[in-house]
């Protein structure tokens, strides 16, 4: 039962890190005791105490995180018209004029221009949707497109194409995301206790936004159902340090101490999908477009020198090439500790570079298949690997798995497929030499990553999660489909019985 404290796990099979270190491969009994795997043995040989969750043969592993997650964004995305689906600019304007309004405004979000044969404008958004405000938001979040009466709602100047990229575009999510504490907070709710419907267990939450204060109001009023970890961004760090943020430190007010300070996120390019990301080559049939890089590298390792003094481990957006050298070289520069967000396109030279300088590589598996046709069109004459797991893997990279919901939906199973088969749909597998095997996916979707994942031993926090089926065999299907029985937060049930 949800909130259910458990004292006894009886009849799983252990699927995850840790176990090799059990005294069996045949089904064990596990003790639960304040939070804590007590004891491990086969099953019979241990008294039950408390409440007894039966896994009924079931296969157990460490709870699973989310190590990117833009959390309100993605809950309210719900309430959102999805445009993932389609297949031109027309198409999308016309499903956008019949869309629901939404406090005066229409919000689309989810389309993949890319390779559409035409392209946003202005003028087509005018024709379709008149003067009630529009909103379409990327699927990557890095442009949004506008009519002329939303342009004219956030005092924004006009352009042609209707479309702003970059930071007025993160300006207009932060807007459109201003929601009422009441409205943000039920949502995230809905959205925490259908990721614990997943596995999930905790998350990194990067909303572009001050979230110390939401995360304060949410922690104070019981929230529960998950673990978070919250960003801080450029604008705000000042303020961070002033107020005296660290990472790994609980929210102020926490009780529970289920959430706590994040790192510094820095956004230092722009995506794929809006042809922003900063590469060495320049995108085909736009001659002198490298994309753009946001943060010049000087400025950066100010701002990451300042944040390690403060106690502020980083997280470095880097998705071209050239921003993850940059990104590279200011950890190098400032011994600073964390990640870089996505790199998608890394230089051959650069991959053994995130385990010689401890940099984890966060990443979404599922965005090399959102984004296999853009990379073999708009990168095709690149001459660094795009989306580089198992060359990650191989150097000895600590790889930390996430969706960046909203740009994919917030299910470890599905990044777990994507990394292990690199393919969905049916489709053959898309650069298979960069897959990776079942037991590195799940220790990526653990709290420490690849290379420090959590374990099912006895000491260890009982964050775990029961699934019916074996995933060390399961296919790519089975593995996207996999179904969750029970998910312990620190021994406490937040999904099943």
């Amino acid at each position: 039962m949800i909130g259910e404290e458990a004292g006894f796990v009886r009849a799983v099979r252990v699927a995850g890190p840790g176990r090799e270190f059990l005294p069996t491969t045949e089904p064990v009994d596990i003790v639960v005791a304040d939070g804590r795997i007590a004891d491990i043995a086969p099953t019979g040989n241990l008294r039950p105490t408390g409440f007894v969750v039966d896994g009924e043969g079931g296969w157990l592993l460490p709870g699973l995180w989310d190590h990117h997650v833009h959390v309100l964004q993605w809950a309210l995305a719900a309430d959102r018209v999805a445009l993932g689906e389609v297949a031109n600019a027309r198409d999308a304007a016309a499903i956008m004029a019949l869309a629901p309004e939404t406090d005066g405004r229409r919000i689309g979000t989810g389309f993949r221009d890319g390779l559409w044969p035409d392209s946003p404008s202005l003028d087509v958004l005018d024709a379709a949707t008149g003067g009630v405000p529009t909103y379409l938001i990327n699927a990557d979040v890095h442009s949004v497109w506008m009519n002329t009466a939303a342009f004219r709602r956030e005092g924004f100047e006009l352009v042609a194409s209707g479309v702003v990229v970059e930071e007025d575009a993160f300006e207009i999510s932060r807007r459109l995301n201003a929601v009422a504490p009441e409205v943000a907070d039920a949502a995230v709710e809905r959205m925490a206790h259908a990721a614990a419907a997943r596995g999930v267990v905790g998350l990194v939450d990067l909303d572009m936004t001050w979230n110390d204060e939401p995360w304060q109001r949410r922690s104070a009023r019981g929230f529960d159902a998950l673990r978070v970890s919250y960003g801080t961004y450029p604008q705000d760090l000042d303020r961070a340090i002033a107020e005296g943020l660290r990472t790994g430190e609980p929210v102020r007010g926490s009780t529970n101490g289920l959430v706590r300070v994040g790192p510094l996120k820095a956004i230092t390019d722009g995506s794929l999908g809006t042809r922003t990301a900063a590469c060495a080559h320049h995108y085909p049939g736009e001659v002198g477009n490298h994309g753009l890089l946001t943060v010049p590298p000087d400025e950066l390792v100010e701002m990451m020198t300042r944040a390690t003094a403060a106690g502020l481990e980083c997280a470095i957006h880097a998705i071209g090439d050239l921003a993850n050298a940059h990104a590279l070289d200011a950890y190098a520069r400032t011994g600073a500790v964390g990640t870089i967000e996505h790199a998608q396109l890394v230089a051959h030279a650069d991959i053994p570079r995130f385990a010689r300088l401890g940099v984890a590589a966060s990443v979404q598996p599922e965005h090399a298949l959102d984004d296999r046709d853009m990379t073999d069109a708009i990168w095709a004459e690149q001459s660094a690997q795009p989306y580089p797991l198992r060359a990650l893997a191989d150097s000895g990279a600590n790889l930390r798995f996430g969706s960046d919901a909203p740009v994919a939906p917030l299910d470890p199973w599905a990044a777990m497929a994507s990394a292990v088969f690199r393919t969905r749909d049916g489709r053959d597998a898309w650069q298979p030499h960069q897959r990776v095997d079942i037991d590195t996916a799940i220790a990526a979707s653990t709290a420490g990553g690849s290379t420090d994942a959590a374990e099912i031993s006895p000491g260890a926090v009982a964050d775990v999660v029961i699934v019916g089926a074996d995933p060390l065999t399961a296919d790519e299907r089975s593995l996207r489909s996999m179904p969750v029985r029970t998910t312990l937060l620190a021994g406490r049930v937040t999904h099943g019985v």
